[in-house]
């Protein structure tokens, strides 16, 4: 059996800079790579890829879409149909010429979409079709999202009725695809992200300020905006409270919204943005100068930036109006407010106290270790791909 993880084609693997789902694809390979299984990646062509010891096979592109532009407009959309194009006819030939059972995994509609609509059903007599739903879209109420599915998450909807084993990141989503979308709840599986835990861990630091951090895509829906307005009573309290913030913009009229309530209370000083961060190293030097995670985002599937933090001994917070599922082994160890008092409170009792801090810290990094590392996780994929595969899950797995 062979394993074949598809890279999405939105930028290379590893990659360099904030993409959740490549990053995914690659710590994944890495686990696997560790068990000793048959894997490969096949991703997007690139001259200036980052150096890796994964088994990863070019799938090429025209130059123009080899930039490093990720922009999401209509050369976007172009790049993902071209290299979905152009994967399906890479993963075509590894099928004709393979001698065992493949296992292809998909992480985006564009990819499958495209590949089984340009494959015929009797070459895929010995590949089975694994598809992780990494989108945000599902987590929230279906009269919500209803239209929304329909114009733009039609492809999605195709991989789900048509893999042979669909992973999901939260409940919510199961509810939507057997309620609404008639799938059948036996060929869905929920299995949450990892994280590196070797990568981000703690570190000591010589940092004097009280620093609240934030890292996402700077854009309405990752909410930096409403997390500076709650912090704003805290952080006229003391000269030494902060609130740093990271990320793509993607809205810059909602970043200039950001910049004008932060000139308008007096918080230019108390505020600083430092752009896109390289995950890995340089995204764990946020994690370690600061004190605290910030996490007001409204919709995500399930964010890697949360189990990142507390990997690295942070303790995160959380608005509790926002509508996000939190898995029941989180909800001891993520802090919930509902508004700037409740948060004050929170930051008081909880995150000054000395000895309340340090458990807070123990804990966040104990369940990274026991329950979130990717060899864990990859070990959960792998068992339900070889149960999949041919019903057998007896295999050694360490």
């Amino acid at each position: 059996m062979k394993i074949i993880e598809c890279g999405t084609g939105y930028t290379s693997i590893p990659a360099q800079m904030g993409a959740a789902t490549e990053i995914v694809v690659e710590e994944l390979a890495k686990a696997f790579k560790k068990l000793n299984v048959n894997y490969e990646i096949f991703d997007i062509q690139d001259e200036e890829r980052a150096k890796t010891n994964l088994k990863i096979r070019e799938v090429k592109v025209p130059k123009i879409f080899r930039k490093k532009d990720v922009s999401l407009g209509i050369m976007h959309k172009l790049k993902r149909v071209v290299y979905s194009l152009n994967l399906a006819k890479q993963l075509r030939k590894e099928i004709k010429s393979s001698n065992e059972k493949l296992a292809i995994h998909f992480h985006n509609q564009y990819n499958m979409f495209f590949f089984l609509k340009t494959t015929s059903k009797k070459l895929l007599k010995n590949v089975k079709i694994f598809y992780t739903v990494h989108s945000y879209i599902w987590n929230n109420k279906w009269e919500n999202i209803e239209n929304v599915i329909n114009k733009k998450y039609f492809q999605e909807v195709y991989c789900v009725k048509n893999a042979d084993k669909v992973f999901v990141l939260n409940n919510i989503t199961i509810e939507h695809f057997t309620k609404q979308l008639s799938v059948d709840l036996n060929k869905i599986y929920r299995i949450d992200n990892g994280v590196n835990t070797d990568i981000y861990k703690p570190a000591n630091s010589n940092e004097k300020d009280f620093i609240f951090f934030q890292s996402g895509s700077v854009c309405e829906r990752k909410n930096q905006l409403e997390a500076i307005r709650n912090l704003t009573p805290i952080l006229k309290d003391n000269e030494n409270y902060k609130y740093i913030y990271a990320g793509g913009i993607i809205d810059s009229e909602y970043k200039n919204k950001i910049d004008e309530y932060v000139i308008n209370n007096n918080l230019v000083n108390k505020i600083k943005y430092v752009g896109e961060l390289k995950p890995g190293k340089e995204m764990c030097k946020y994690y370690n100068m600061a004190k605290a995670f910030i996490f007001p985002s409204t919709a995500e599937a399930f964010s890697l930036v949360i189990l990142e933090a507390l990997s690295c001994g942070l303790p995160v917070i959380m608005n509790k109006k926002n509508i996000l599922e939190v898995s029941d082994d989180l909800e001891n160890v993520i802090l919930f407010y509902e508004n700037e008092k409740d948060l004050k409170k929170l930051f008081e009792e909880k995150l000054l106290k000395q000895n309340e801090y340090k458990r807070l810290s123990n804990n966040s990094r104990k369940i990274s270790i026991d329950k979130y590392s990717w060899t864990a996780v990859a070990n959960i994929y792998l068992k339900e791909i070889i149960k999949e595969m041919d019903g057998n899950i007896n295999e050694k797995l360490s």
